[in-house]
């Protein structure tokens, strides 16, 4: 069995304490961060400084640093008295105001959160990423609990041979050791705690040059070149787009993107090194069913909003979601038209009146918001915004409001303001309707995309429900892609093999609603298992094998090398499939068996794994291996993963029960 790696060691620079800001200013954190991947006592230690200026006298000063072991703490070069308590190292001395100092020591870390080590103890792909948004990087370096206080982080990393180490800034070095390679990142501009990352792993790159000169790179495992293209594409032109509507220059040395195994969430902005998940890593075809363009705009645009300038308290989180989803969606309309943008604008009212209607709607000011409100509610106020005061005066705010508070923490008052003072006008009235209300003005927003949307016109005029003699016309004639697709879902015995001549997006919604094919449109409803998109391909597949059981092996013979996207959605539904086709002898069904339930062991995604366990569920068929694997997945990182492992199991007991 392979041994997790564990690191020990770093080196500290300056940092800045939670509650603190008013005390110390941390400028600069130096640290170097060991991985060893054989036992602890084999790792040779490493040492830190820190540097910080005290702005009011004080007898302490402290750092965030949960459950690590600390030792040689030294100020000035001098042994320091110091406390750490498990949560916080405590510095004592008389730390008189307009002095500055160097804090030296060295630390030991084993983290429980914050740094995960994938792969070390199965067969599964060996990484270590980090994920510290909230108040979580202190489990793994010695910082700062506070988004408020913004430090220059320069890290370096001694990690096994064969990996890539990726961090904030730019690669300043890299050297051989004997059994390390040393890794030295350098930060020029300053940053929160919880946007410092790191993700070690096996990955080859792709390189691209904004058109300002920023280095723009692209981060895939060796055997997905051929997935590299359709996962980043239209990189370059939305940092291209960003750049110039935001009208600030990208803050920082260079951006990096790179895939990690069973990440938290779809991605995240940490500074110039966005980690995302690696299930979005799609080919060509899965491209048109899930890709990362939105996921990958959203991030990128966090590098202004949220990273350059960051939210003082929960209470203006939407300063940085709201933004970063807004300006997605711009980007996204760059790429796709105003018709996609309005769309989206308008299922996401859709989505908040449904909020307000269950009775969980908030005020956008609201700390515990939901993640609808601070991201979708909050992209609906800059466009409402936008619209009300114009183009010119919101973006030359927009620009303004960066300059101003750059590298540093904002609240919704001093973006406000700096509209406020463009517009001529007072904002109080706009502020009180659009963002303080505790519900979201749907019908305003409808009001407003009636004005600037004939697609949304158009799709609010079709209602099929009460099966108008006119949907027949329109969804043979002149409707939008949407407007169709809401025909079918409405009344799907509307479909014609004329229906079948659209595009991409209407073919998967004729495979998701159209359930029961009348013969007459059987063949064209075969041609669906041709399409580029395996969300299609896997509905036709259940569909077509359902309504015509005479032609199963035709059907599964088809689609035998389909795999889908890394979830393997296509390939564990034919597998099912094949199981309960009894007279189809091509496949060793024992072994087509072992291969689903192989895809529980802990080395797969949590994605694969759910599905492969809702489909030995569904055919009754979780034997002892399955059960194990599913003990194995409660004690997952993937919060997901664990909440269906638990639930998985409640089930199985209840049956045998």
């Amino acid at each position: 069995m392979k041994k997790i790696p564990v690191f020990f060691c770093l080196f500290i620079l300056s940092m800045s304490f939670a509650q603190q800001s008013d005390i110390v200013d941390f400028k600069r954190v130096e640290a170097l961060i060991v991985f060893n991947q054989f036992e602890v006592d084999s790792t040779n230690y490493n040492s830190y400084d820190v540097t910080f200026d005290i702005i009011k006298s004080s007898d302490s000063i402290y750092l965030d640093a949960i459950d690590m072991k600390i030792k040689h703490v030294a100020l000035d070069g001098v042994a320091a008295k110091y406390r750490n308590n498990g949560k916080k190292l405590i510095v004592y001395n008389d730390f008189a105001k307009g002095k500055s100092h160097k804090l030296s020591f060295i630390f030991f870390a084993s983290p429980k959160k914050a740094m995960y080590f994938l792969g070390w103890e199965n067969e599964g792909r060996n990484q270590i990423w980090t994920q510290g948004q909230g108040k979580y990087t202190s489990h793994w370096l010695p910082s700062l609990d506070d988004t408020n206080d913004k430090i220059e982080f320069d890290l370096k990393y001694a990690a096994p041979k064969g990996y890539k180490v990726l961090s904030n800034g730019i690669l300043k070095s890299k050297t051989d050791n004997t059994n390390h390679v040393l890794w030295e990142y350098d930060m020029v501009k300053p940053m929160s705690s919880y946007l410092v990352a790191a993700a070690i792993g096996k990955y080859n790159k792709k390189t691209e040059t904004s058109k300002s000169g920023i280095p723009l790179e692209y981060y895939y495992y060796p055997e997905d070149s051929m997935k590299v293209e359709p996962t980043y594409r239209y990189s370059k032109q939305m940092f291209d787009f960003l750049e110039e509507e935001i009208g600030f220059a990208y803050p920082w040395q260079n951006y990096k993107q790179v895939p990690v195994h069973d990440f938290l969430y779809a991605g995240m902005e940490n500074t110039s090194l966005t980690i995302f998940s690696d299930a979005f890593v799609v080919d060509s075809i899965g491209f048109n069913d899930k890709n990362f363009v939105n996921v990958n705009a959203h991030e990128l645009a966090h590098q202004w909003f949220g990273d350059l300038v960051t939210a003082k308290s929960g209470d203006h989180h939407w300063l940085q979601e709201g933004f970063a989803t807004y300006y997605a969606l711009l980007a996204e309309r760059d790429i796709f038209g105003d018709d996609y943008f309005y769309f989206k604008l308008f299922e996401s009212a859709l989505d908040l009146g449904r909020q307000d209607i269950s009775g969980s709607g908030t005020s956008l000011l609201n700390p515990k918001s939901s993640s609808l409100t601070f991201y979708q509610r909050g992209a609906w106020v800059l466009h409402a915004l936008r619209s009300a005061a114009g183009d010119a005066v919101f973006k030359q705010a927009v620009k303004n409001y960066l300059e101003k508070h750059q590298f540093g923490s904002v609240e919704t008052s001093d973006f406000i303001r700096e509209v406020e003072r463009l517009h001529g006008k007072s904002l109080s009235g706009f502020v009180n309707f659009w963002i303080k209300q505790k519900n979201f003005p749907v019908d305003n927003a409808f009001d407003l995309l009636k004005k600037q949307s004939t697609y949304v016109n158009e799709y609010l005029m079709v209602d099929c429900q009460a099966k108008s003699s006119k949907c027949a016309d329109y969804l043979k004639y002149y409707v939008s892609d949407d407007a169709k697709v809401k025909i079918i879902s409405q009344v799907p015995e509307l479909v014609t093999a004329d229906t079948f001549k659209n595009n991409i997006k209407v073919r998967q919604a004729i495979s998701k609603y159209v359930k029961k094919i009348p013969e007459h449109l059987k063949e064209n409803y075969e041609s669906l298992l041709d399409d580029k998109s395996y969300i299609t391909i896997e509905n036709a597949l259940y569909n077509l094998w359902t309504a015509f059981p005479e032609d199963r092996s035709k059907y599964l013979f088809k689609t035998r090398e389909i795999v889908g996207f890394s979830d393997k959605n296509v390939r564990l539904l034919w597998i099912v499939l094949n199981l309960n086709t009894p007279f189809y002898e091509a496949d060793n069904k024992q072994a087509l068996y072992n291969e689903l339930v192989s895809y529980t062991n802990p080395e797969n995604n949590a994605d694969l794994r759910i599905n492969a366990f809702n489909y030995l569920n569904l055919i009754n068929a979780c034997n002892a291996d399955c059960k194990s694997n599913l003990e194995d997945a409660k004690s997952h990182h993937n919060w997901r993963l664990v909440k269906f492992a638990k639930e998985f199991s409640e089930q199985l007991e209840q049956k045998q029960n």
